[in-house]
């Protein structure tokens, strides 16, 4: 597991260094992918290359999924699952609330995650059954118990489906109610600022796997509670998520199912 481990940390540390490179570089080159607003970098591609690299050198026959790549087949019981940079567009617009995102998955289940923010020199890392700790020390949910208390945190998909409890419907009802509900543009750092207490909890409608795999473990091992949208068990595979420090868990599916007005 130290093995793995040293790779993990190497990897991230690796894509981080590229993000550092470009930031904030007035020649950056940005591409569109398919749908609007949907940017990708030449800093992701540098990331992604860096990361890959560190992971093949150390162990060539795993799995890797990443965002810009997509697939890297193999059989391996192993699987990366790779966002070389979660936040492309605060990165390509200056704003530095974003982070390399790796997730590494055995046998169907997430065993060890790390999200780094270079820009706020924030290291967040959990393996499954040891805890969370973000620059190596520990870090645990909040203790709020309502959810109107609560300081929440959300995000919207670019292209933007009328849907009932969809994402604006949402979070009308909160910020109606006068409760804070930021939108950081990062779902990674999002679920990390859960783990460390900053938010109560964090509610998203259309996510990738690469946008949750290593966050989703780092706040259940700082003690807090992620499910879908139902409140079942959740993986990286599902686009809906819900995230919380347990207190305020069910109260807030209550209400983004609309079974419940604040």
């Amino acid at each position: 597991m130290s093995m793995l481990k040293t790779t993990l940390l190497n990897a991230t540390e690796a894509g981080a260094v590229e993000l550092r490179r470009y930031f904030n570089n007035a020649d950056l080159k940005i591409s569109n992918k398919e749908g609007i607003n949907n940017w990708v970098t030449e800093a992701d591609h540098a990331s992604e290359k860096a990361i890959m690299d560190v992971i093949a050198k150390d162990f060539p026959d795993h799995f890797i999924l990443s965002e810009e790549t997509g697939e890297i087949k193999t059989d391996s019981e192993y699987k990366w699952i790779i966002d070389p940079i979660d936040g492309t567009i605060n990165f390509a617009s200056g704003i530095p609330i974003c982070a390399v995102s790796i997730g590494l998955e055995k046998d169907g289940e997430i065993i060890m995650g790390a999200v780094y923010n270079p820009f706020l020199d924030e290291f967040f890392f959990a393996q499954k059954g040891f805890g969370a700790s973000l620059n190596d020390k520990k870090i645990q949910v909040s203790q709020k118990k309502e959810v109107l208390h609560s300081c929440l945190v959300t995000g919207f998909p670019y292209s933007y489906l009328d849907q009932p409890n969809g994402p604006l419907e949402c979070f009308e009802r909160f910020i109606r109610k006068g409760i804070p509900v930021r939108r950081l543009g990062s779902a990674a750092i999002d679920l990390c600022w859960v783990a460390a207490g900053r938010f109560d909890g964090f509610y998203e409608h259309n996510l990738s796997p690469w946008d949750v795999a290593a966050g989703f473990l780092i706040v259940e091992e700082a003690g807090g509670k992620v499910t879908d949208m139902k409140g079942s068990h959740y993986n990286p595979y599902k686009n809906q998520l819900v995230a919380t420090n347990g207190q305020i868990h069910e109260e807030l599916l209550d209400v983004i199912a609309g079974r419940k007005t604040l």
